[in-house]
């Protein structure tokens, strides 16, 4: 239980306060440290002592019973068995409840809503004002559900997401740290081309298709602009999608050239490349071609298997969000077109995980929310140890293994000392019931307390 008496003293009010570092809902009125804030805050600036009943660090493959750590100016300090914080230091006493590393989205579209696949035509007419607040309630909602990191894998309206992270960064908006693409690199008329069927293409803004190519050295201009513009990583249409009017996901796009040319670029500019790729070809091509990550991978065959696990590129596999599609997608009267292909892609998807899995590929958490809400992130978890894995492997896959396909292994992903202080805590076992991950009790991003458990 929280025992907010434990927040005493100048240092914790100044550092839990005066950031504007929030919680989610009272703990005691009369408790000033724990007082509702919003952004403004100083990121990455909170040092606490945080009592732990059991602590699962997102690396060893046993939690431990009776952990404290230590947090100092939002990085990790100290984490062992001790009596007391150390002197002068706040001390947030979770100590009936499991602790875990801030959790890992590696695959979400943070400026994207599901409400708007019913009529994507929305985005010709929305200005990046307006989506920018959309943006925003999502970060928070993500953050709140325990992500405090997500990989942002492309957005319509170009380079939304690069503002979203920068007011993160800057503490102007509550939210996960995120790596960003800032536009979609794909064919014309491709899965990230917002070409729908009854518009002409003339009514489509030059925003939209920022990162519309075709031929090898187009990909490498358009490449080089997304560097240029600050992306942190590039997304590759290289299949058709579900959720995109004429693709077929079996089915290439990119040509193994284009890849290969945006591949080349990104490397060159130390930057790692995300494949958006169903069909069993485009998934071998993109391995070869050199990306990093396969998003999706629902058609994946027994060679992309065995290219998958040799050169060690991770699957993003969304293995929940076709149950969303076929229930509140058909509800809300989503494309049929769109239902169809999910239908045709999701159980043999979760078939080819489990086969992934068992065969020794890595795999990273990704959930495409978006296509279903952001906060529901976690729902993902139960699917995927249904299908194969483990609860800790399971959990791993949104920590410390999708932190070093990140290229942030050095930041997230792990209570370690040394990694930034982004600890959440849930009542019970997730080892038992991966489930219990769905309700977050507690999320530290940096230090600073973004949600705390609810008076008893």
């Amino acid at each position: 239980m929280l025992h907010p008496s434990r927040f005493t003293g100048l240092g914790a009010f100044a550092l839990l306060v005066a950031t504007g570092a929030c919680a989610s809902g009272p703990v005691r009125a009369d408790t000033p440290a724990f007082m509702r804030a919003d952004a403004p805050y100083s990121p990455d600036s909170g040092s606490i002592a945080i009592r732990c009943g059991t602590l699962i660090d997102g690396v060893s493959s046993r939690p431990r019973a009776g952990i404290t750590v230590v947090i100092e100016y939002g990085r990790v300090t100290e984490v062992a068995s001790r009596a007391a914080a150390p002197t002068g230091l706040a001390e947030l006493d979770l100590s009936g409840y499991t602790c875990l590393p801030g959790l890992i989205d590696m695959h979400t579209h943070l400026t994207d809503r599901p409400g708007d696949t019913a009529d994507l035509s929305v985005y010709y007419g929305r200005t990046p004002e307006q989506e920018a607040p959309i943006a925003r309630e999502n970060a928070r909602a993500t953050l709140l559900a325990g992500f405090t990191t997500a990989r942002d894998v492309g957005t319509y309206i170009a380079w939304t997401d690069r503002t979203l992270r920068d007011e993160i960064n800057a503490g102007h908006a509550v939210g996960p740290r995120m790596q960003v693409p800032g536009f979609y690199l794909t064919i014309p008329g491709g899965g990230g081309d917002l070409v729908i069927p009854g518009h002409a293409e003339s009514e489509i803004p030059a925003r939209i298709r920022m990162g519309v190519a075709r031929g090898a050295d187009d990909f490498r201009r358009k490449t080089e602009l997304a560097v240029a513009g600050g992306a942190d990583f590039l997304k590759i249409i290289a299949s058709g999608a579900v959720l995109a009017y004429g693709g077929i996901p079996a089915a290439p796009e990119m040509t193994p050239d284009e890849i290969a040319a945006v591949v080349d670029v990104a490397h060159r500019h130390g930057l790692k490349v995300a494949a958006h790729a169903h069909g069993a070809r485009s998934i071998r091509e993109a391995i070869l071609a050199g990306v990093d990550t396969i998003e999706h991978a629902s058609l994946i065959d027994d060679e992309g298997i065995e290219l998958a696990r040799r050169h060690q590129v991770a699957r993003s596999m969304d293995v929940y969000n076709g149950d969303y599609i076929d229930t509140e997608g058909r509800r809300q009267g989503w494309p049929e077109e769109f239902l169809r292909k999910n239908t045709e892609t999701t159980e043999v998807q979760r078939q080819n995980f489990t086969r992934a899995h068992a065969a020794g590929v890595p795999i990273v958490f990704g959930t495409d929310a978006a296509v279903y809400p952001h906060g529901l992130n976690a729902r993902q978890f139960e699917i995927m140890v249904q299908r194969g894995m483990s609860p800790m492997e399971a959990i791993q896959a949104a920590t410390s293994v999708a932190a070093r396909y990140m290229g942030w292994q050095d930041r997230v992903g792990s209570i370690v000392p040394g990694r930034y202080g982004d600890l959440i805590a849930v009542a019970g076992d997730p080892l038992q019931d991966v489930r219990r991950l769905q309700d977050v009790a507690a999320v530290i991003k940096g230090g600073l307390a973004f949600k705390l458990p609810r008076r008893r």
